[in-house]
């Protein structure tokens, strides 16, 4: 078949285009912003990317057109598509239609924690020969890549709650057939399509009701609102619920977590008897929920503890998530995709453990939709609370936000975070941040960036400049 993709640049976007191209399939696309690294990554497939919409782009006629989720009515190629009336899809249910359906599928959900949990399971599921493919938001470092084609029957993929496109206002997730199903936590987030928490928890309720009879909904019993949500079908969930968290009433448990400076050992206990005992070089509880998370999918998958415990000790978590960029003249530099402020939090905390007597700097860029409104003001005063010293830069695009409601009060949450007896500033731009943190960084300093985005390249920039810098 002819697939052409609209908005091929986009991460979820440009891994189905390389997934469609394993398969065989002609691929196209086009995009307003062709930019690395998924243009490089296309281009090194042979697929064909235009620059910018056109109706012409869409000769020869694709068999099918694939629509992303950041495009709308208006758009000339979509509008050439509903005029000549086409046969066109979503990302998620091409995915579903392509590759999911006749497959096993694990689906990893909740507000926080799924790229890495999905990126996980992978690796655990290799390890235990089930050469699965997989789709994940992010670049699993174990692999090299977002996604993998195989002729395994098993599949694994990232279930977005963010909704599938213009024509389909449902979340992702609920194309994605899943026969286990992971449900981390619920929070509220993506403040621009949910209009409240009771929004959010409805969407997960949908996806936990599609878990088959002979499936497992792995729920995360520490999170309050999976609580509820699994505790709202009144008895009537039609699958089997595993439970797991630190919490004393969960079925499987992690307990003696303790890390010993280079990872993260924990034990497993299942229905109050010692299951196994694991190493991962993650820090973090949240990162040990994780964890425990895609253990109970392994079991489920025939996995021996032996395989589990292989995979778990040699993860290589995945780009963006506390990855360390480079150290220069002994300032370490992170990066980490943190923007909720449960993630910001748990993030930071995690950083104090695993550096507990290095000055830690957090610098923040307000990115997502979420984080760039006033919804979560007062939660991001609380989130830094175990850094040292905080920048917070200016909310990314401020005039759409404004158009959309409330935004974030950057300057009011640098002088609360001061408040709270630590140095926080408000600082406008790229190198007026470099500028302001340059002198007062020193050896032994530990610098978290943190932001959803690009965020200007300030991670190598930043880098540069400590090796240019004279005292």
């Amino acid at each position: 078949m002819h697939y052409h993709l609209i908005g091929i640049c986009g991460t979820a976007m440009a891994s189905l285009a390389g997934m469609l191209h394993a398969r065989g399939h002609r691929v196209t696309g086009s995009d307003q912003n062709v930019y690395p690294p998924m243009s490089t990554m296309l281009e090194s497939l042979g697929i064909e990317i235009k620059q910018g919409y056109d109706a012409a782009n869409l000769e020869p006629t694709p068999d099918c057109v694939v629509i992303g989720n950041a495009l709308s009515r208006g758009n000339p190629e979509v509008e050439e598509t509903l005029n000549r009336k086409l046969f066109y899809r979503s990302q998620a249910e091409t995915v579903k239609e392509e590759f999911i359906r006749g497959r096993r599928s694990l689906v990893v959900a909740g507000t926080h924690g799924k790229t890495t949990t999905t990126s996980l399971a992978a690796w655990v599921m290799e390890c235990g020969g089930l050469a699965p493919s997989f789709l994940i938001g992010g670049i699993a470092q174990n692999f090299g890549s977002s996604f993998r084609v195989t002729d395994s029957p098993y599949f694994i993929i990232e279930g977005d709650e963010y909704d599938t496109a213009f024509f389909d206002k449902g979340p992702k997730f609920m194309h994605y057939l899943p026969e286990l199903a992971i449900v981390g936590n619920i929070e509220y987030d993506h403040a621009d399509i949910y209009p409240n928490l009771d929004a959010v928890k409805l969407a997960f309720r949908r996806l936990m009701n599609l878990v088959p009879g002979n499936g497992r909904l792995i729920a995360g019993w520490d999170s309050p609102h999976v609580r509820e949500v699994v505790r709202s079908f009144g008895g009537k969930l039609f699958t089997q619920l595993e439970t797991f968290g630190t919490s004393d009433d969960a079925r499987w448990q992690a307990r003696d977590i303790r890390f010993d400076g280079e990872g993260t050992i924990f034990r497993v206990f299942r229905d109050g008897r010692e299951w196994a005992q694991f190493r991962t070089p993650l820090v973090g509880a949240f990162n040990v929920r994780n964890c425990l998370a895609v253990i109970i999918a392994a079991d489920a998958w025939g996995i021996e503890r032996e395989a589990i415990a292989e995979a778990l000790a040699t993860f290589k978590s995945v780009a963006r998530r506390m990855q360390v960029r480079g150290t220069e003249r002994g300032v370490t530099v992170i990066d980490d995709f943190a923007h909720h402020p449960t993630a910001v939090r748990e993030t930071l905390a995690a950083l104090r453990a695993k550096y507990p007597d290095r000055r830690l700097v957090a610098i923040f860029e307000p990115r997502s939709w979420s984080s760039r409104l006033a919804v979560f003001q007062h939660e991001y005063e609380e989130a830094f609370s175990a850094a040292d010293y905080v920048i917070i830069a200016n909310i990314f695009d401020a005039d759409r936000v404004a158009q959309l409601g409330q935004p974030l009060d950057t300057h009011e949450l640098a002088r609360k975070i001061t408040e709270r007896g630590k140095p926080a500033f408000c600082i406008s731009g790229v190198d007026e941040i470099i500028r302001h943190i340059l002198p007062e960084l020193k050896e032994g300093d530990v610098v978290a960036i943190m932001s959803n985005g690009g965020f200007g390249g300030i991670h190598d920039r930043l880098l540069k400049a400590l090796r240019d810098h004279r005292d």
